[in-house]
């Protein structure tokens, strides 16, 4: 490795891979690594992968493949996350030039392995089975957004859905205490963070190693440490998904009025085969509690189509459910088999062409129905965070506290941070976005 210790880090994937990225960069930059904007600048080349969508694996190797010619140069390379602990001691095999490979859930471990790989080492791993209780914790955690902080509360997944490799990349579920996630968030909000989002596979999961707070108890104190305005989370699961979460998103203020919620089918047959153990009656009691609230809460979700068996009217079915729920956004994806998952055995009995059908057809119902539930903002005052400006077009971009896109236009010399706060009145809705002015 170069005499100065440098490292460029790429992330693949979801929030949490995202975060898990920054802890990674707070402890490299805490054994004295300087992070660099190039492969060709650094002397470890780090990248943090995710399984959960097809092709993931190769779209690794590719990258790999890319930047093997570098190795003459005497660079390391590390396969860090769900790739790294799905596939194991097999990425030594397929490329040969990688030194450390490690899942998530040994990431406490990085500054042990970090002074084996600079001692020489050339095959160095971490891959933790199911049976750990430690988390991934750290003060050096070098966050990349200047107003939006996360904070992981509970890692991995005992859920077991029979579609995803979650379970078998990222551990058991194992929560954080309480007194440390409150002592990270008033960290935070000290630095200066106003926005703070709660993480987790399954973030409604969340035990209390301390018995001290539930997840709707621990929501309601962190959105009451002094500084910060909003406090999001994701991603809940339906079977964990309780009342008292949405009385405390009526009691505090500060939490935002939005929750995804996966439903992955509208289908009961389709779910009991998805393993989800619930019903879309389990699914559209916990709805109607949202729609209840005193506020009025965004809904969104993720849906699968063309799960193995899923027959023409198991896909009516979701579309039935969309116009029930009326959600603000979805996430839809086709189908695609995953390693080391039960549905693996099962028969993929819908065909490709009819697998995207299906996406098309449920994403312009569903671009219907948010052209409508956008619209009904016209007239309304909402409190925008600002996440960005462009210049050349002269306008702001924002998000509500329902996380609906928010843009401006803005004629003053000086434009609005990002991370400042202002109500804009929204004059004009697309499917995705709204359109306003300052007031």
């Amino acid at each position: 490795m170069a005499s100065e210790k440098t490292f460029y880090l790429e992330t693949f994937g979801c929030q949490m891979n995202a975060h898990d990225s920054e802890k990674v960069i707070g402890t490299l930059q805490q054994q004295g690594y300087r992070r660099v904007e190039t492969e060709e600048d650094a002397g470890l080349i780090l990248y943090n992968t995710c399984s959960i969508r097809d092709k993931a694996e190769q779209k690794v190797f590719n990258r790999l493949n890319d930047y093997k010619k570098l190795c003459k140069e005497g660079k390391r390379f590390a396969v860090l996350g769900c790739v790294a602990q799905q596939e194991g001691e097999k990425i030594f095999d397929r490329a040969p030039y990688v030194s450390l490979v490690s899942g998530s859930a040994s990431y406490r471990n990085l500054p042990e392995m970090l002074t084996r790989l600079e001692a020489g080492e050339s095959r160095i791993t971490g891959l933790d089975d199911r049976e750990t209780d430690e988390t991934f914790e750290t003060e050096f955690t070098a966050r990349q957004n200047p107003y939006r902080a996360y904070i992981t509360i509970i890692e991995g997944c005992d859920k077991f859905c029979s579609y995803c490799v979650v379970p078998y990349t990222r551990g058991k579920e194992r929560s954080r205490s309480s007194s440390s996630v409150l002592g990270e968030a008033r960290r935070i909000a000290d630095l200066g963070y106003t926005e703070i989002q709660l993480l987790g596979q399954n973030v409604n999961s969340y035990r209390d190693p301390e018995g001290k707070s539930s997840f709707a108890e621990l929501l309601a104190a962190v959105g009451q440490v002094p500084g910060i305005r909003r406090v999001r989370f994701m991603t809940s699961h339906p079977r964990d998904f309780t009342r008292d979460i949405v009385d405390v998103i009526d009691q505090v203020p500060t939490l935002c009025d939005h929750v995804h919620l996966p439903v992955q089918s509208g289908s009961a047959r389709v779910l009991a085969s998805m393993a989800r153990e619930y019903t879309p009656e389990w699914y559209l009691e916990r709805i109607a509690w949202l729609k209840a609230a005193r506020r009025p809460i965004s809904l969104s979700t993720d849906i699968i189509v063309g799960f193995p068996g899923e027959t023409v009217e198991d896909f009516i079915q979701s579309l039935d459910l969309l116009a029930q729920v009326q959600y603000d956004c979805v996430f839809a994806f086709k189908y695609s088999a995953r390693p080391n998952t039960p549905s693996l055995v099962m028969i993929d009995s819908v065909p490709e062409a009819e697998k995207n059908r299906r996406l098309q057809v449920l994403l312009e119902r569903q671009r219907e129905i948010q052209r409508v539930n956008y619209f009904k903002h016209i007239g309304e005052i909402v409190e925008v965070i600002v996440e960005g400006v462009n210049p050349a077009r002269g306008q702001v971009a924002g998000r509500s506290s329902q996380n609906k896109p928010v843009n401006f236009a803005w004629s003053q010399p000086i434009a609005p941070a990002p991370g400042s706060y202002l109500c804009v009145r929204i004059t004009g809705a697309f499917p995705n976005s709204l359109v306003g002015e300052p007031v």
